[in-house]
């Protein structure tokens, strides 16, 4: 298989504490902090964010590859990803994922069917695949 296209992106600092990531093309340029949620001060995305942003933007296309695919044409699409990171009683750091995309003109099955479809399609969710837990909520809007 050929690639296609290759992200680069370079992080500097301390990561994800007080970091900044910037991509090699000079499209993305961010701050990155920890959580106030997880002791850090907060104020700058951060890496949870980062990956939510780009599994939501891919999930999306993916689902709407889904649709054309059996030639259905929903009015609009959107999506909240919530991606949760756990500090386990092993002290491992792990993360969770819940995907709820929304679409409109079609009725809750047919939104279930792409979502599941979307799912298998989209790179995120099959390099994820059997890694974290990973839940998909379809609705309607």
């Amino acid at each position: 298989m050929a690639a296609r296209y290759t992200a680069t992106v370079e992080v500097t600092g301390e990561g994800r504490n007080g970091g900044v990531v910037r991509a090699m093309d000079g499209q993305l340029e961010h701050r990155v902090a920890v959580p106030k949620e997880l002791g850090g001060v907060g104020g700058a995305t951060n890496p949870e964010q980062l990956f939510a942003a780009a599994w939501g933007a891919c999930f999306l296309s993916a689902l709407r590859t889904a649709a054309a695919e059996r030639r259905i044409r929903p009015t609009e699409t959107e999506i909240t990803v919530e991606v949760t990171i756990t500090h386990g009683d092993d002290g491992e750091y792990s993360l969770s994922v819940v995907l709820t995309p929304r679409l409109g003109g079609v009725d809750q099955q047919t939104a279930e069917e792409l979502a599941a479809a979307a799912h298998q399609i989209c790179p995120y969710s099959k390099s994820t695949r059997g890694n974290i837990p990973v839940v998909v909520n379809a609705g309607t809007l």
